[in-house]
């Protein structure tokens, strides 16, 4: 039980799975958020520029009536009439296609940034197994997505027929207007329509997006033994790290516990701690701590320096303050200089009695 337990996808997902995922292009994107981005767009387009729009394809027009007496049609001609038209069709819509292109962009990179992927573009011939195929029919994405629609055609329908309703009695009297203000007074009612609309798909587009992030993360959620393995392959095996680190610390020990028959005493607390110092006045500009240890590691350099003939000096509180505030093979400091140079005055003085008997 224990073990399925572990197999929940239970766990948020580390940076490296949201790298992944990235890199394959699964990322949390709401279509609606872009498709919503691109209809404010071009309604603001429409409200600013409109009117210039209309007026370039009035103008459009009113050449090719104009013109179309004095146009004579044959093989060659008629196909060179089309494509003009087409090109001053889409000189007209250009601004607008640009408007458009630019929303677009906009409403992906504001949701994930820039972002390019080869693997996401890469045909994925699984997918068109009928199995799979049915099984996405009956997924809960679809049926949120079909919901989703649903409810769209709901509120746009009703938003449209509220709006109708409220300006019905102002139908009938169209009949009397030209048809120019006809075809203004339903520009207008149109417009409305579109604004109101927009301002629902804005809230249910926020919506969506909040939902394909809460989908997004709980696709990538990962299970412990996943966060485990991925450790294990990023920062190494905590087993064989551990035992690295310690064939390094007895390394470093042998390195250390080598320099000790080189020093010139060794300071001790006596027995918790112990410290070796080494001072060559023609080399050194002063005392270096070139070990230092407690308990087992204390006792080793005392056994050592025995089997050198290197002193011992008993000294707690110097030694207390070696061991505590100098780094190995680092100098002492100025403050302590007076104290260990009293204990090696006495080593020297011991050492020329033991000399010259």
């Amino acid at each position: 039980m224990a073990e399925n337990d572990d197999q929940e996808r239970t766990e948020q997902a580390t940076s490296k799975r949201r790298e992944e995922s990235r890199e394959k292009g699964q990322v949390a994107r709401s279509q609606e958020l872009v498709s919503v981005t691109i209809l404010v767009a071009g309604l603001l387009f429409f409200y600013f520029g409109g009117s210039t729009l209309l007026l370039k394809t009035m103008d459009v027009m009113t050449s090719g009536f104009r013109d179309s007496g004095q146009v004579i049609l044959t093989q060659d001609s008629v196909p060179a009439i089309i494509t003009g038209y087409i090109f001053k069709g889409f000189g007209i819509l250009f601004p607008l296609l640009i408007a458009v292109l630019i929303a677009a962009i906009l409403g992906n990179v504001l949701q994930v940034g820039f972002m390019f992927s080869s693997e996401s573009l890469q045909p994925k011939f699984d997918k068109i197994s009928p199995a799979k195929g049915f099984k996405r029919l009956f997924s809960t994405r679809s049926i949120a997505e079909l919901f989703k629609g649903i409810l769209k055609i709901c509120i746009i329908g009703g938003v449209a027929y509220l709006i109708i309703r409220n300006e019905f009695d102002n139908l009938m009297p169209l009949a009397d207007h030209s048809i120019w203000g006809m075809l203004s007074y339903i520009g207008s009612i149109c417009f409305k329509i579109l604004m109101y609309v927009t301002v629902v798909l804005v809230f249910l587009a926020i919506l969506d997006y909040a939902y394909q992030r809460w989908e997004f993360e709980k696709s990538i959620r990962m299970t412990k033994q996943e966060i485990k393995d991925e450790y294990k392959n990023t920062e190494g095996d905590p087993m064989i790290k551990a035992r690295i680190r310690r064939i390094q610390r007895e390394m470093a020990q042998k390195r250390m516990m080598a320099e000790v028959p080189k020093a010139d005493v060794v300071i001790t607390n006596p027995t918790h701690l112990a410290v070796a110092i080494q001072y060559n006045p023609a080399d050194m500009q002063a005392p270096i701590v070139v070990a230092k240890g407690a308990d087992f590691i204390a006792e080793k350099i005392r056994d050592i320096a025995r089997e050198n003939d290197v002193p011992i000096i008993e000294n707690k509180p110097l030694a207390q303050v070696l061991y505590k505030i100098v780094q190995l093979n680092h100098p002492v400091p100025e403050d302590l200089y007076k104290a260990v140079a009293e204990v090696l005055a006495f080593v020297y003085e011991q050492k020329n009695i033991k000399i010259f008997g």
